[in-house]
């Protein structure tokens, strides 16, 4: 097959919805949707900002199986408010993971798929929000060490803010070419540092220092793939078999590789900087 034919018969995920990503990667059959829209269960905070909720705050929580292992996967929506986390869509994935480590407890083998679309706390919750992610963070500790967390960021918000550090914290992720991850958006760097620093509208800049392949080239991230359903969820079944050397747990690998960096500024360009976390600190 050419790689014409291989674009045409692909199936984009960038282009689905939380729902619809949710169900493209579980077995066929096996999606179950807890806490759906039609439960009403919506954020209280967002109508006193004159801001319309959506009926599932923006988070869908599926449990099923992949490829028989039985799985529960959180899917934030980045098309309502730019995936931002209330009060509400942050406690339904935090309370997911729980039931997760809960299975495991009782000897039902469950595993977490974390779909990160998303700017960070959404800032009419902020506090709230900012609480409800720490959980997220200690459920995702916790259920890592019974069965794999995988994050999968995919585009086309990225993961940015307080999720940004829970994806870090999965046993592995995953991303496409057109993901973005990092602790601030471009829009925030830009304003904060200045345009002369970040443009935020310098779109092959940005892909270049927060962009999914050079993420992963970065070693931030585990594995690159294409957007496209079947490879996708082909890369998520593989890597929930491949053992977790946890990122949170090699802070003093990347300090070094920073080190590195800060020593050589400003000379180094994107491929500079993939080599230097490549190689080996001397």
């Amino acid at each position: 097959m050419t790689d014409i034919d291989r674009l045409l018969h692909s199936r984009s995920f960038v282009e689905l919805g939380a729902r619809q990503r949710a169900k493209a990667l579980l077995d066929s059959g096996s999606f179950r949707e807890l806490l759906g829209p039609f439960d009403r269960l919506s954020s209280p905070w967002l109508p006193r900002q004159g801001i319309v909720p959506q009926a599932d705050d923006g988070v869908v929580i599926a449990k099923g199986t992949l490829d028989g292992r039985p799985s529960v996967i959180a899917a934030i929506e980045g098309g309502f408010q730019g995936g931002s986390m209330g009060e509400v869509g942050a406690a339904k994935i935090a309370a997911a993971l729980e039931l997760a480590i809960e299975d495991n407890q009782q000897a039902t083998p469950t595993c977490a798929v974390l779909l990160l679309e998303t700017g960070g706390v959404r800032l009419q919750e902020a506090n709230l929000g900012l609480a409800a992610i720490a959980e997220i963070q200690a459920a995702i500790v916790e259920l890592r060490s019974y069965q794999p967390v995988i994050g999968l960021i995919a585009g086309s918000v990225g993961c940015f803010g307080g999720m940004s550090i829970a994806a870090g914290l999965c046993s592995h992720l995953l991303v496409t070419r057109e993901a973005r991850l990092g602790l601030n958006g471009p829009q925030v760097i830009e304003q904060e540092a200045g345009l002369e620093e970040y443009d935020a509208s310098d779109r092959p800049f940005i892909w270049s220092l927060s962009g999914g392949e050079q993420r992963h080239a970065s070693g931030l991230v585990d594995a690159f793939v294409a957007d496209d359903v079947d490879s996708i969820r082909q890369q998520l079944l593989h890597l929930l078999d491949v053992p977790s050397a946890q990122r949170s747990q090699r802070h003093a690998w990347f300090l070094q590789r920073l080190a590195q960096v800060a020593d050589n500024c400003p000379q180094l360009d994107a491929a500079a900087v993939r080599s230097l976390y490549q190689g080996d600190v001397s």
